[in-house]
């Protein structure tokens, strides 16, 4: 897993332990997304392929416990359970219905760290397209790097989280909207700098796209064989 850098979706109602563990996962190289309720949590699994998720348990509206039951079948993440919940009758109720690890609150970040790889190690994720090679182009979502003509170019997380969607689902218009639950931006101008930014880099002529194009009044989509 030397070059594979996981994407992971945190839900948590608490803004501070949202922040607290996004904060020491980041620093551990991993890509973190976050949600504060099941709802918002069932949004981002439908844009989203993640690695793995952190789930509370008791969170406003529906439990975390719901929200696997409701989604166990389009699910095939990982899930850690991160709850104050900590009665080994309550631990077992979440391995019952599909949860893959629990980790009781307060938590040691260390613990956390070491459960997350070893799942990865176990689960290896294999089932997505991260490396693609079309034309002179080569992408490269482990590594985060575009090659183009001998040339390389670093994507960041939100290019990286466009991307991964986009080559998984070659040939589908994704609207303004659609990009901007993704990557958490409500802001179209800023959707357009970021898109024009990913044609700089996998184009040869990004005011000319062959790739990358806008399918005006619907959105973007990426034309790959």
């Amino acid at each position: 897993m030397d070059d594979f850098i996981a994407h992971i979706l945190v839900v948590d109602d608490d803004h501070g332990i949202r922040s607290l563990v996004k904060k020491y996962l980041n620093e551990n190289n991993f890509l973190i997304s976050t949600a504060e309720n099941a709802e918002d949590a069932k949004k981002k699994i439908e844009l989203i392929k993640f690695d793995l998720i952190i789930l509370d348990i008791m969170m406003p509206g529906k439990s975390g416990l719901e929200f696997i039951q409701e989604n166990i079948k389009r699910l095939e993440t990982p899930i850690i359970l991160l709850t104050a919940k900590g009665e080994p009758s309550d631990r077992i109720e979440g391995l019952e219905i599909g949860a893959d690890d629990y980790l009781p609150k307060p938590f040691e970040p260390k613990e956390l760290i070491l459960r997350i790889k070893n799942i990865l190690n176990k689960t290896k994720k294999i089932n997505q397209k991260r490396v693609i090679e079309f034309d002179n182009i080569k992408i490269d979502l482990n590594k985060l790097i575009v090659l183009k003509n001998n040339r390389e170019f670093k994507i960041n997380s939100t290019e990286k989280i466009i991307l991964e969607r986009m080559i998984n689902n070659p040939g589908k218009i994704f609207s303004r909207e659609n990009i901007g639950t993704l990557i958490n931006l409500d802001k179209e101008r800023s959707i357009d700098v970021i898109i024009t930014r990913l044609r700089k880099k996998i184009e040869d002529d990004p005011k000319n796209p062959k790739f990358l194009q806008t399918m005006r009044g619907a959105g973007y989509v990426l034309w790959i064989k």
